[in-house]
């Protein structure tokens, strides 16, 4: 994966990923990256209705939008999640933050397996905005126990199907170092993350002791009881070095 890639206009870098997502972002100097989460999930056209007036409430422009965290009715099919991808970047490219294949926002798309969303929301979102000293902060996309960029997720799961002990300790493990890849990408390490999240309906308590050690835990951990956004994948995390974030109105 090539180095972060500038985003002038928003005031962030970005690692280059797939067309949906980029693998993370970090805040370039003169900014910081906040984090804002909605009372409940939004349906994404009213979300992004509401993204774009609380940007411009605080005098942010549409391109400071770099991350978000959304919430899906069920795993999609291979086909069905390029579908929505396609749907999802429409906004992007009319507010100019994606051009062409070339998608510098952050992402992490997951379904809870109790209550779930009628259609795909967002549950959060980070943004920049100046700042005169800000201390380093980046968000990191989420990802699954596959590697991306392959052409589809089934044929290169780690352990596909396999969600016993060892099986999906294995899975965590690829998990963890797909995360502390991407935040090598930015002079970033676990050490450095104030929240880690973990998105999975399984049992990770079997190897729970090794999240600690590896430091993924050193905040704690938030636990989703949610799904991978693709059918067969089983674990999925992201994580975030961000110091202001808050909670606002779902409308």
């Amino acid at each position: 994966m090539n180095k972060p890639v500038e985003m002038k206009a928003g005031g962030y870098a970005y690692a280059p990923g797939v067309f949906q997502y980029s693998a993370g972002v970090g805040a370039l100097p003169g900014f910081r990256i906040d984090r804002v989460r909605f009372e409940r999930v939004v349906p994404m056209k009213r979300g992004f209705e509401l993204i774009a007036d609380y940007l411009g409430s605080i005098g942010r422009p549409l391109t400071a939008f770099c991350a978000c965290e959304m919430r899906s009715p069920e795993p999609f099919t291979e086909e069905s999640f390029v579908s929505f991808n396609r749907d999802y970047s429409k906004t992007l490219i009319e507010w100019g933050v994606m051009k062409g294949e070339d998608n510098p926002v952050a992402r992490s798309n997951v379904c809870p397996e109790i209550a779930p969303p009628v259609e795909p929301g967002f549950y959060a979102f980070c943004h920049t905005v100046p700042d005169d000293d800000p201390a380093p902060t980046f968000t990191i996309a989420g990802s699954g126990e596959a590697p991306e960029g392959k052409g589809n997720y089934r044929d290169h799961i780690i352990r596909r199907g396999d969600v016993d002990a060892d099986g999906l300790h294995e899975k965590a493990r690829w998990v963890i170092g797909e995360m502390e890849r991407r935040m090598s990408l930015f002079d970033a390490g676990w050490k450095d993350t104030t929240a880690a999240q973990l998105y999975t309906v399984f049992d990770v308590h079997p190897f729970i002791e090794d999240l600690v050690r590896r430091g993924v835990m050193r905040d704690g951990l938030t636990w989703h009881y949610n799904r991978p956004p693709v059918v067969e994948l089983d674990y999925e995390m992201d994580c975030r070095r961000i110091r202001h974030e808050r909670v606002i109105s779902a409308g």
